[in-house]
């Protein structure tokens, strides 16, 4: 039973499940756009600034013989970002905009569809539907994996904010911004999917009533390895306490209301680090809020020791599916503060890893870092709970329990199949 996978980017969940799949001998093809191997020659002149962003596509030696690459649009698309040409990365529009890199691969692999003895595709959000298609007239099971909430409902809470916060709107972006087309796509894909695949209960509760009877499968992302560096212990309370956001700098994430909560406290025995990419010119969030201190991306190394400066990590989310730097700061000894539309409700087990709050209550967020400053001691005892409870979360438990529901899935269409020839 060999099932074939597809997803342009392969973020670390798609590796996990890559190599979930090689394990258990099941995975036939794996199609992707740039795939990078110490050996290879993309890897090393990755090295230089403007394609420093394809060593992410680096990929375990073991998966070398399964992998497909088409890397044209994907590597149009970092050569034109990094010099700056903004219109061939448009939204939707650019020839080299993250919709094309999705759509070429999906039509590229819809194609090779003939040519493969598989059971079932394993494809992702915005780009299935070609592969879908091709699947169901060749009577393969159709896997999707839905990263983040179902469109209907992140559209729904978006322009909801675009509405609460007008000054924020600017950086909602593709939540608000996708065209028809494009949210038909995600409804036709979601419709021809067999089984769908999430990562925590918002992003499944996010699902239309007629998607739910399909086979469900909840699997919570794993957390990076703990540091050895970072000791417990041996923080300078008189220091200012250290409030670290991590993402992409717009309201979808609910900057906004932690920059109205950064104003509420007036203390100046608090700094807000904000690392993320800008959605808006750097101006506007200045004006917003003067005294924030802005970090670049960086490799994700370079975070993760940006993060053992810090002391707390605060994600008051409005849209997401479960963002996976939440188990990041955890690993690093950072204690939570987030929204349950961060998919990560399960992380938090309230004063000893961090604290629940409810979406769009600056107030809320300004009330927990208070407790944290008058409480400094325990926040540093919290940071080492928090890095406990994300040690239970491992890519390995998360690709397991994919593949091993996906097989009893399978077995139990086959077994239907056999008995309806009888």
């Amino acid at each position: 039973m060999k099932l074939l996978l597809s997803h342009p980017t392969a973020n670390a969940n798609v590796r996990a499940i890559a190599m979930g799949m090689a394990r258990e001998n099941i995975l036939s093809d794996f199609y992707t756009s740039t795939a990078l191997f110490p050996s290879s020659f993309l890897y090393k002149v990755g090295g230089f600034s403007l394609l420093t962003n394809l060593r992410k596509r680096s990929f375990d030696p073991k998966l070398k013989s399964h992998i497909h690459q088409w890397p044209w649009r994907e590597l149009g698309k970092v050569i034109a970002s990094g010099i700056g040409i903004d219109k061939l990365t448009r939204h939707e529009k650019g020839i080299f905009c993250i919709d094309k890199v999705y759509e070429s691969l999906d039509k590229k692999v819809s194609s090779h569809l003939k040519s493969k003895n598989i059971k079932a595709v394993y494809a992702y959000e915005d780009g299935a539907l070609h592969t879908f298609k091709a699947a169901k007239e060749l009577g393969i099971t159709c896997i999707y994996d839905l990263p983040i909430a179902y469109w209907e409902t992140g559209r729904k809470l978006l322009q909801e904010e675009a509405g609460r916060l007008p000054t924020w709107a600017i950086t909602l972006g593709g939540g608000i911004q996708d065209s028809e087309e494009k949210l038909e796509r995600k409804t036709r894909e979601l419709e021809l999917a067999d089984v769908v695949i999430g990562p925590g209960d918002f992003v499944m509760n996010s699902l239309p009533a007629w998607a739910k009877t399909k086979k469900l499968i909840v699997s919570p992302f794993g957390s990076p390895e703990p540091p050895n560096i970072r000791v417990f212990g041996n923080k300078n309370f008189e220091k200012p306490l250290r409030i670290l956001f991590v993402g992409s700098m717009g309201q979808r994430k609910g900057l906004g209301d932690l920059f109205t909560a950064m104003k509420m406290l007036k203390n100046e025995n608090v700094e807000l680090v904000v690392l993320g990419s800008l959605l808006a010119p750097m101006e506007f969030y200045k004006s917003e809020l003067p005294n924030f201190i802005y970090e670049p991306c960086r490799p994700h190394s370079e975070v993760l020791k940006l993060m053992q400066t810090c002391d707390i990590f605060c994600l008051p989310s409005i849209v997401e599916g479960r963002a996976l730097v939440m188990q990041e700061a955890m690993s690093q000894g950072l204690p939570l503060i987030i929204t349950p539309n961060t998919g990560g409700e399960d992380l938090i087990i309230e004063n000893e890893t961090g604290f629940l709050i409810p979406i769009r209550r600056p107030e809320a967020i300004a009330e927990k870092i208070m407790w944290f400053v008058n409480n400094r001691s325990s926040a540093e005892e919290m940071g080492y709970k928090a890095r406990c409870w994300a040690e239970n979360y491992t890519w390995k438990k998360y690709s397991e329990k994919i593949v091993k529901e996906i097989l009893v899935y399978l077995g139990a269409v086959e077994n239907n199949y056999m008995q309806e020839r009888k």
